[in-house]
């Protein structure tokens, strides 16, 4: 299977917007993908196949005053054919790199649910990603999310 990583364009929001309604129980109006391209254009990415979009990575920049920025996860998905190859860790070390790099963020923040045992195994063990605390009824069903963080290092040359 050859997988191709790019960040997004405006051309790929509604083929990302599919992807999550496909994917994941949060959905968003396209508005949201608009807003995030428009704002932060260079560290949302997508793994295509054969031209198609099979996974992305949604992010944004976080800034409060007197706080250095930060870049957060607002969505990930991959489409279950195309899952346990590695795509979703691949996108997000794209993110990350983005991230620092264009943006100078130094770390990177998520939600996931506390029952997604395989994300958080791949954020985690995988990624370096730490638990900081669970929002309670993060989720539009009422579900708790670990609150999770990770510190972006700048590639060793």
């Amino acid at each position: 299977m050859n997988i191709q990583y790019r960040p997004v364009t405006a051309n790929d929001l509604l083929s990302i917007q599919a992807c999550n309604i496909e994917c994941l129980p949060e959905n968003y109006q396209f508005k949201y993908y608009l807003y995030h391209y428009i704002s932060w254009p260079r560290c949302s990415w997508v793994a295509t196949s054969e031209g198609k979009i099979v996974g992305y990575v949604l992010t944004k920049i976080e800034e409060e005053t007197g706080k250095f920025p930060w870049g957060h996860i607002t969505s990930i998905a991959v489409s279950l054919p195309y899952r346990g190859i590695g795509i979703a860790e691949n996108l997000m070390k794209c993110a990350e790199i983005s991230l620092f790099h264009f943006y100078k963020v130094v770390s990177v923040t998520l939600h996931v649910r506390v029952s997604n045992k395989a994300a958080i195994h791949l954020y985690r063990d995988k990624l370096g990603f730490t638990v900081r605390n669970t929002d309670e009824k993060y989720y539009a069903d009422g579900e708790d999310a670990f609150n999770m963080i990770k510190t972006i290092k700048p590639l060793s040359n």
